[in-house]
């Protein structure tokens, strides 16, 4: 699909990463690995940068599978997820399948048993620019964003145990670290759920059939670049 990274690893003398000048966690995800020799990997880059996707934390998290597939004495599971909690919160739950619930700072998880059987309107708006993350918590700290803050947990952890169909994600709380108007406009386009991924600026939609999906994908394209896709483990 479009939407995906390519990254290759192979044995080298040194730690090099190659393909993307903007790299920042895959080299460190090699030296995590390293084991007196060195990896070369090569990036070939899909997903935009600094879009709220986790490119760069899913990129981190192949390379430290890859890299510790070719050791000789390949680290066991719980380092390996110890050296991906070091590079960033969201790196481990790309180490891992399948739906993830993260609490703490986002390294806690626990498997979800959650629908999957649908489809995802992604929407990247035209000459979006996303904040550092310290710009954008900072913002929510001014605006008093933490106040309901267990209220909110507690119904999001509640409601989790209600989610037996796609509709259902609807009643989940939504982002309440940004939003964005361009949610309601694809929950007019006929998403049951619509909000900001992460801290943006991407909009996704879910969608219960592909061809309301790649309508609203249609009417969307003019507000900026748009792809539609599905949960990895279900197509």
């Amino acid at each position: 699909m479009a939407l995906s990274d390519r990254l290759t690893v192979q044995r080298a003398p040194d730690i090099r990463v190659e393909g993307f000048d903007g790299d920042t966690l895959v080299g460190r995800a090699l030296e995590r690995v390293a084991d007196g020799s060195g990896f070369r990997a090569q990036i070939t880059k899909r997903i935009p940068v600094a879009a709220g996707l986790g490119g760069g934390s899913s990129d981190a998290a192949t390379a430290l599978r890859l890299a510790n597939s070719l050791r000789s004495d390949p680290l066991p599971d719980d380092e390996l997820l110890a050296a991906a909690r070091e590079l960033g919160a969201d790196v481990p739950f790309f180490l891992v399948d399948g739906p993830q619930l993260g609490v703490g700072d986002g390294t806690e998880l626990t498997a979800l048993d959650l629908p999957q059987d649908y489809w995802v309107v992604l929407v990247l708006p035209s000459g979006a620019t996303k904040s550092s993350t310290g710009e954008v918590f900072a913002a929510f700290d001014a605006r008093g964003g933490e106040a309901g803050y267990e209220e909110r947990r507690a119904s999001l952890l509640a409601l989790l145990d209600d989610v037996r169909r796609p509709r259902a994600f609807a009643a989940l709380p939504p982002n309440d670290l940004v939003a964005s108007p361009l949610a309601a406009q694809l929950l007019e386009l006929g998403a049951f759920r619509a909000d900001v991924t992460g801290a943006g600026p991407t909009v996704y939609g879910l969608f219960l059939h592909e061809d309301a999906a790649r309508a609203a994908q249609r009417r969307m394209s003019p507000k900026g670049r748009t792809w539609v896709t599905a949960p990895a483990w279900y197509r």
